[in-house]
Parts: structure tokens; sequence; C-alpha cells
């Protein structure tokens, strides 16, 4: 049964994660994911530093996800069921609530939140694997109260549009990039 280390974006985490060996799980739910790019390459350095091979430790990360036909319809379902689990979190935390202006920056290219359509998803978890290199992407859809036709399609979407076009083109830029710089 593979077993991951889940951390939650501390460098004393990830650094107690490494020298076990075993594949590492950032979860990122608010703030940019670039933040925590080097949290990754920590492990990646810490897991060397401990004699294990970084490039044999699998790292993913997990994000709240949600696909819909269009960006706006994406957003319009996911926001009030995400705002009300956001905010009742927040209130046992002494956060701020959640508007509608911090959900739109959250959902925004370099927010941490996988919301729109399917054209938008994948390049949003294109643009992150540019920043971790992670071998799995964890899309946690059903945050909050969703209905279940729509995580349902949410899912669909993911699976048939998001997740083909994400594997096409990962294997593209790994062949490329194997091949040597491209000819201009």
């Amino acid at each position: 049964m593979p077993v991951w280390i889940a951390v939650g974006g501390t460098p004393q985490s990830v650094v107690r994660a490494a020298p076990l060996g075993l594949p590492l799980a950032i979860a990122i739910i608010g703030g940019q994911p670039e933040h925590f790019a080097p949290l990754a390459r920590l492990y990646r350095e810490a897991a060397r530093r401990a004699g294990n091979d970084p490039t044999r430790l699998p790292v993913s990360i997990n994000s709240h996800t949600y696909v819909s036909e269009t960006s706006q319809q994406a957003g319009d379902e996911y926001y009030p069921t995400y705002a009300a689990m956001m905010n009742r979190i927040g209130r046992e935390r002494g956060w701020s609530p959640m508007g509608r202006n911090q959900f739109e920056t959250g959902r925004s290219p370099r927010g941490a939140l996988v919301v729109g359509s399917p054209e938008e998803v994948v390049e949003k978890i294109l643009y992150e694997h540019e920043l971790f290199g992670h071998q799995r992407f964890m899309a946690q859809i059903s945050v909050g109260t969703m209905l279940h036709e729509r995580v349902m399609h949410a899912i669909e979407l993911f699976g048939t549009e998001v997740a083909p076009a994400v594997r096409k083109e990962i294997e593209r830029r790994s062949t490329s990039s194997a091949e040597g710089p491209a000819a201009i």
C-alpha cells in the first residue's frame, strides 16, 4: 500500500519527511503556489543528504479543484459552498471571512485554487508542474456541500478533458527536453 507524507507547508515538516524515504504530498489551499516551490526543492535536497535518491521520491500537489464548462460557471458554482466551508473553518481559526474578491484572487492564474474551465485547469496544473516537477496532482473537488451532480460532472470533465491534456503536454515537454534544445 503506497504511503505518502502530507505536509502543511512548513520547512520543518518537509525536512522531517525527507529522511523517511517516502513520497511527499504538499497541500496548497491558499496563497500562491510559487511560495511552496522551495519546499519541494528542500525536500529533494534533504532526501539526498539523508542518502535517498530524490529522483525516486515522487511529489504530489494537492489542491481544491473544480471544473465546469466555462470559467464563470465554475466560479459561480463553486464559490458559495467553498466560501461557506472556508468561513466556517476560518471562524474556528481566527481568519477573516472570505468574500468573492478573495475567492477570485485564489482562482487567478497565480492563485492556489484550481477552479475554472477545462482549459484554465490544464494551464494551472501545467504551471504548477513547471514549479514543482510533481508526479501526481490530487484534486479535492468535493469541498463544502456541493451538489453531487456537480461534483460528478467536475470529475467527468477532469477525467475526460483535463487529465488527458495534462498528460499529453507533459509527455510532449519531456520528449522535447530529451531531444535537446528546440530549433528555432
